[in-house]
């Protein structure tokens, strides 16, 4: 295999007395052919409705509090899997804003915690026992002390595709890039989707919501410094 994306085979002839040896390049399927490798879709209010009614009708309590956390808290899948009920409560009573750090940047960022997430959490601390140094979102699988990350996209592709929605264009970041979108076509605060992203330069937020510069530019002129 060359740098060039071949993959390459040698075969040998003979011609007389003279051996020959040619080499023989076979150009290599690109490994994100057919696939969407871009930025993955936020959710829109009704769809976000639309999955939390299935959970609440299934009643799947530790999704339904994943879900709603994973919206309100807006962390990488890293952060939230490993989220410890310290982290998001006083004892068994859950907190209205958290802070943690980011295991990326090692910044704090903080988030709030609405009342239908501290709700869907009350009822999983109940369900599963949780106490205050438990891990939030156990893993069903033995040998994991908690959810995993890989464990988590593939709930999140659950969720997608039980509305019908194209699992190739949403996954872990759908959830972390939700709340922002909305809150930034409601305000076109693109400071306040910063902080609440954790991010800690403007243009990180520009590119990860994927505002329009110029339109990003009009937001930042009207915002003083």
């Amino acid at each position: 295999f060359n740098m060039c994306g071949h993959s390459s085979t040698s075969t040998k002839y003979e011609r007389g007395d003279t051996m020959y040896q040619i080499t023989v390049y076979r150009k290599k399927e690109p490994w994100n052919k057919n696939k969407l490798v871009g930025q993955k879709l936020p959710l829109k209010l009704q769809q976000i409705w639309a999955i939390r009614i299935r959970l609440e009708l299934a009643d799947n309590v530790r999704d339904l509090a994943l879900f709603n956390l994973a919206i309100d808290s807006k962390l990488r899948g890293c952060d939230l899997v490993s989220l410890r009920l310290r982290d998001i409560a006083h004892g068994l009573s859950v907190q209205s804003r958290a802070m943690v750090v980011q295991q990326k940047t090692g910044q704090p960022v903080q988030f709030e915690i609405t009342k239908n997430t501290s709700e869907s959490i009350s009822q999983l601390i109940q369900h599963d026992q949780l106490t205050s140094s438990d891990f939030v979102f156990k893993s069903r699988v033995k040998a994991s002390v908690h959810l995993s990350t890989r464990q988590y996209n593939r709930i999140v592709d659950h969720w997608v595709g039980s509305i019908n929605l194209d699992v190739t264009q949403y996954g872990t970041h759908t959830m972390r890039r939700t709340k922002p979108s909305l809150i930034y076509k409601k305000t076109k605060n693109l400071r306040a989707c910063q902080l609440l992203l954790g991010h800690t330069k403007l243009e990180s937020t520009v590119r990860y919501l994927g505002i329009e510069v110029d339109d990003a530019l009009e937001v930042s002129e009207g915002i003083d410094s």
